[in-house]
């Protein structure tokens, strides 16, 4: 098991590229299932998650061939779906969210596919019932095998077969897996009250180049007109728009100045003015965002004079892997601020640790927490941690850096899962942190 040992309170400084979207890579490379012709994807980031996803094309009988750093190509011309049946698979399914996203290129391709209920971040409900839906209504047939926890989808007819759906929410991943399955089906598809991110505008523009017909691409209203063979291409992965902020928030707790290249401002959507709200103060150069020394920063409140409140909801709104983060950068703000964590119901438990580290915060609900900033006037302790998911732990990270004293963070698999080397990208910056095995 590995950790990480950090001596904290120091200011950085340095140029810091981000990572590819995670994301958008696990919905991408489950879409070189839906071909057998080469598909060649660029700036895929090497993480835990990515990793195990890639186990799984390989096992399934996917060629892989690496180009270089990030870049891939890939082939799905022999594919063995009896693989699906093995032990082996359902425990690399369990250990990703990601793997559910098989199912909707597995069956509409083949007809049939096999996935155990998925596994990833333990951070409240996470319910797959609109990609059971979505693959349902699209025609079919589902049982569930509760000995192994798996579920087994099939139809009866060679193709699935276009129809109206209506999500009940707009799921990211439910989106992509309904999307990728409509590719192939008869006739016409249409999604109403579809998740509209970025990471299915690539996703999207990716099919279309490998030749489906999907419309309405940055909406929540997708038309898709099945064809019966889709082909190759080449995609490059767009940044991890979470990652950016984690690098936001790192600046500015740390009152550090910190230059992020090559961010794509456009794909970023309310992040900056998020974060400017925070009272951070960040430029936009080119494509880089620059986030100059801040020895303060005060949160501002709403016309109002009330208490600013920041939420999740679907895009265009904010990405809920981004409050973690701003519930840590608000710990050391002048002003108050209400985080309302909406979707999931167990991400805010880990402001326990902030607290214990010296933050004041108050969890109102599992859902709300009210941060009091400390404005750089008591600082955070070093304290033994404790990763629970990708998010908190990469907060807990940043709050482990701005912090007095020496931290451990144990259980960094689960910031490995979604961050790149970010020990050594750390390091470069000026951190000191070290990685540390234990047996």
């Amino acid at each position: 098991m590995g950790t990480f040992q950090i001596k904290g309170g120091f200011s950085l400084k340095g140029e810091i590229k981000p990572q590819g979207a995670k994301n958008e890579t696990l919905q991408v490379l489950c879409a070189v299932l839906l071909t057998t012709e080469k598909l060649r994807i660029k700036n895929i980031p090497e993480i835990g998650d990515v990793e195990c996803l890639m186990k799984i094309l390989g096992y399934l009988g996917v060629i892989i061939k690496k180009n270089g750093i990030g870049d891939y190509t890939f082939q799905a011309k022999n594919i063995n779906i009896e693989y699906l049946n093995t032990k082996k698979f359902r425990e690399y399914g369990k250990s990703i969210r990601g793997s559910i996203l098989i199912a909707g290129p597995l069956l509409t391709r083949f007809g049939k596919v096999c996935i155990p209920i998925p596994g990833g971040d333990r951070i409240g409900r996470r319910r797959i019932d609109v990609h059971l839906t979505g693959l349902k209504l699209l025609g079919s047939f589902i049982s569930y095998h509760r000995d192994y926890q798996y579920f087994d989808l099939h139809t009866n007819n060679k193709r699935l077969i276009g129809k109206y759906i209506l999500m009940e929410e707009a799921s990211i991943t439910g989106t992509a897996n309904v999307i990728m399955a409509a590719t192939l089906a008869k006739g016409k598809t249409i999604i109403y009250n579809a998740a509209c991110e970025p990471y299915i505008q690539q996703l999207c523009k990716l099919l279309n180049k490998m030749g489906s017909k999907i419309t309405g691409i940055g909406s929540n209203l997708i038309h898709i007109t099945g064809v019966k063979e889709l082909g190759g291409g080449t995609h490059t992965i767009l940044p991890d728009m979470v990652e950016i902020g984690s690098w936001i928030g790192l600046a500015a707790i740390t009152c550090s100045e910190i230059r992020i290249k090559n961010v794509s401002w456009y794909n970023l959507g309310i992040i900056p003015n998020i974060f400017r709200k925070m009272g951070i103060q960040l430029e936009k150069e080119k494509d880089d965002i620059y986030i100059p020394v801040q020895k303060y920063y005060q949160i501002k409140k709403l016309l109002n004079n009330t208490i600013l409140t920041i939420s999740d909801s679907p895009w265009p709104g904010l990405s809920p892997d981004l409050l973690s983060i701003l519930t840590v950068v608000a710990t050391q703000a002048k002003g108050s601020v209400l985080i309302h964590q909406k979707m999931f119901e167990s991400r805010l438990f880990f402001v326990d640790k902030l607290i214990e580290m010296g933050a004041q915060i108050i969890l109102c609900d599992p859902h709300r927490a009210t941060v009091i900033g400390l404005n750089h006037e008591s600082y955070l302790r070093g304290s033994i941690l404790n990763s629970p998911d990708i998010r908190a732990g990469i907060s807990l990270l940043i709050a482990a850096l701005s912090a007095k004293g020496t931290s451990i963070i144990k259980n960094i698999d689960q910031i490995d899962r979604g961050y790149e080397n970010i020990d050594q990208r750390l390091r470069i910056l000026g951190a000191q942190i070290e990685r540390m095995e234990i047996e």
